[in-house]
């Protein structure tokens, strides 16, 4: 796959996680051609994706390449050549800790036929990776709470609280 139809750089792949993957299976950085190879079915198993057009995706595809110093998102690929799985690691950039940075765990997706073959573990692996690469001085996430044990499995404890607000279905985005 030519670097040019990936989000970001595969050197942030760790290669420990592709050796402890299935027989068949490899994990990359997001490609633009991932909207037919099911990325969006996969993101489906956590919330509405909604009518999702190919150049929606790759507007998309193309802002977050051309901020790939903080946007991560990496698939899993199966033998068949589709997605199982997928999650995002973004980099925020902070004042405090002598103006440290933050990898965000987000959108943690494992295709339900695929669960059980570790899949989400090595998901978690791979973009804790991504954030020591990138000099984050944490990684975090917000999770349910029936999911707490899965992710002190993968190095995590709890600390906070989470709080969100919504805004109305009318409000769009607007960057």
């Amino acid at each position: 796959m030519h670097t040019s139809n990936i989000l970001f750089s595969k050197d942030l792949i760790s290669p420990k996680v592709q050796a402890a993957l299935p027989k068949g299976y490899s994990i990359r950085p997001l490609a633009n051609d991932d909207y037919e190879r099911g990325f969006l079915d996969v993101l489906s198993v956590l919330t509405v994706i909604g009518d999702i057009s190919k150049a929606q995706f790759l507007e998309r595809f193309h802002y977050l390449k051309a901020h790939n110093h903080e946007y991560f998102t990496l698939v899993i690929v199966s033998p068949e050549d589709r997605i199982v799985g997928a999650g995002t690691i973004f980099v925020e950039r902070k004042f405090i800790r002598n103006t440290g940075l933050v990898g965000h765990i987000e959108d943690i997706a494992v295709d339900k036929n695929q669960q059980g073959k570790k899949l989400g573990l090595r998901i978690i692996e791979a973009l804790k990776y991504i954030g020591a690469q990138t000099g984050c001085y944490k990684v975090i996430l917000d999770c349910s709470k029936q999911n707490i044990p899965f992710y002190e499995k993968c190095g995590f404890t709890q600390k906070e609280y989470e709080m969100a607000w919504y805004c109305s279905d009318e409000a769009k985005a607007k960057l």
